[in-house]
C-alpha cells in the first residue's frame, strides 16, 4: 500500500519569506512547490538586515506566499497532513510571524503543528535532495552560521566545530562594505576576485595552528581593513585592481580555512565507520565557486562523496522546513498551540556554547 505524506512548510527566520509543499511517497520526497520572497532591496541602504523591516515584510508577504505555494503544488489545505514552521533560531520578529500564521492555519483546519529548528532544515536538506544515508558530515556555512555537524538521525546532531565569532557569509558581507562593493557581499566579492591576484596581500588563516575544527573569521576581516587602509595611504585611494586583489586574497583565505577544517572534521566523521562516506555542504556560502572547488578536491582525495544541494535549497527556503517537519511527523512528533518562537536554539543541546554566542546563550 502506497504511503503518502504531504507537508506545508513556512520559513521566516531572517530576510526571506518562504512557503513550500513537500510530498513523500513510499519514502521518496518531492518538492511540489517552493516560493521565496526576498528582501534584498529593502535592506540595501543599511548594509545588512534590519530586524524591524524584515518582520514587517514577513507580515505583509506570508499569507500570499502560502497561497502561491499551495497553488503551485496544486493542493488544498485539506490535502495536507501537517504544517511545519521554523520556530527558531532567528530574528524573533520574523520567527513569531511565521509561527503565528502556522498556528492560525492549524487552528482553523485541525492539522498537526510541527515546529522545526531552522538549522535542522539545512542539515537534513541532503536527505531531501539526494536521499543521503545516515550518518553524514554536514558543513553548514552561511551568513549567520558556520558549523560542522555529525548528522546521525533527524533529531541527532553532534557539533564538532564551528566559528567562534563571525560566520563566513557575514565576513563576506563586511568585506564588501569595507571595499565599497554592493550587497549581498558574497556574489560581489567572488565576482571581483575573478580578476584578482590572491597572493598580493598576506592575509592570515586564523586558528589553523590550533587543533580541532573551530574557526575564526573576525581577525581576517580586521586584516582586510588594515590592508585596505595601507593601500589608501600609499596610493591615495583604491583602484578596481586593488579591490580585485583584496577580494581574491580574502576569498582564498576563507577557502583555505574551510578546507583544512573540513579535513579535520572528516577524520572525526570517519571514526563512525559510515557505510557510505558523505560530506554535505549547505548554506549560501556553499555557492562560492572557489570554496566548492577546493572542498570537491578534498573529498576526491579522501574517497568521500561530496553533496551540495541546488543553490535554491542551500539558501533559506521552506522546502527544507517542510521536509524536516515531515521527518518529525513520521517519527510521531508534533507540537501544540504552546509552541513558541525561539531566537536561540542550538541543534546540539549537549555542546558547550561557542565563544561570542552572547549573554543569552548559544544561537546554534
Amino acid at each position: 500500500m502506497t504511503k503518502t505524506l504531504t507537508i506545508l512548510g513556512i520559513e521566516s527566520s531572517c530576510d526571506d519569506t518562504a512557503a513550500a509543499v513537500v510530498r513523500q511517497v513510499d519514502g521518496v520526497p518531492t518538492v511540489l512547490s517552493s516560493i521565496v520572497f526576498g528582501q534584498t532591496e529593502l535592506h540595501a541602504d543599511f548594509g545588512g538586515v534590519v530586524p524591524e523591516i524584515a518582520a514587517r515584510a514577513h507580515v505583509e508577504k506570508l499569507d500570499t506566499c502560502v497561497e502561491q505555494a499551495l497553488k503551485q503544488a496544486n493542493v488544498a489545505l485539506s490535502d495536507l497532513d501537517g504544517v511545519a514552521v521554523t520556530a527558531g533560531p532567528g530574528l524573533i520578529g520574523g520567527v513569531v510571524s511565521g509561527v503565528m500564521l502556522a498556528k492560525g492555519i492549524c487552528a482553523a483546519t485541525g492539522l498537526p503543528l510541527i515546529g522545526v529548528n531552522h538549522l535542522a532544515g539545512h542539515a537534513l536538506t541532503p536527505r531531501l535532495t539526494d536521499q543521503v544515508p545516515f550518518p553524514f558530515l554536514m558543513l553548514l556555512v552561511s551568513g549567520g552560521h558556520c558549523q560542522f555537524l555529525l548528522v546521525k538521525d533527524h533529531d541527532d546532531f553532534t557539533r564538532i566545530g564551528g566559528t567562534i565569532d563571525d560566520a563566513p557569509g557575514e565576513a563576506f558581507d563586511k568585506t564588501a562594505r569595507i571595499l565599497g562593493l554592493s550587497q549581498p557581499g558574497g556574489p560581489n566579492v567572488q565576482k571581483a576576485a575573478e580578476n584578482g591576484d590572491p597572493k598580493r596581500f598576506k592575509l592570515p588563516r586564523p586558528l589553523l595552528n590550533q587543533d580541532g575544527c573551530d574557526m575564526s573569521f573576525s581577525g581576517l576581516k580586521t586584516a582586510m581593513i588594515r590592508a585596505r587602509d595601507a593601500v589608501i595611504v600609499e596610493n591615495g585611494g583604491l583602484t578596481v585592481q586593488d579591490q580585485a586583489d583584496l577580494c581574491a586574497g580574502f576569498q582564498t583565505a576563507v577557502a583555505d580555512i574551510l578546507t583544512e577544517k573540513s579535513r579535520r572534521a572528516l577524520e572525526q566523521y570517519f571514526a563512525l565507520n559510515p557505510a557510505k562516506r558523505t560530506f554535505a555542504v549547505a548554506g549560501g556560502v556553499a555557492a562560492n565557486t572557489q570554496i566548492r572547488t577546493q572542498l570537491l578536491a578534498l573529498c576526491a582525495k579522501l574517497d568521500t562523496e561530496f553533496v551540495a544541494p541546488p543553490l535554491a535549497l542551500c539558501t533559506d527556503n521552506a522546502a527544507m522546513i517542510a521536509y524536516a517537519g515531515l521527518a518529525r511527523f513520521q517519527a510521531g512528533e508534533h507540537d501544540d498551540m504552546t509552541l513558541s518562537a525561539r531566537p536561540r536554539w542550538p541543534l546540539d543541546q549537549t555542546a558547550a556554547p561557542m565563544l561570542g554566542s552572547g549573554k543569552k546563550g548559544a544561537k546554534a
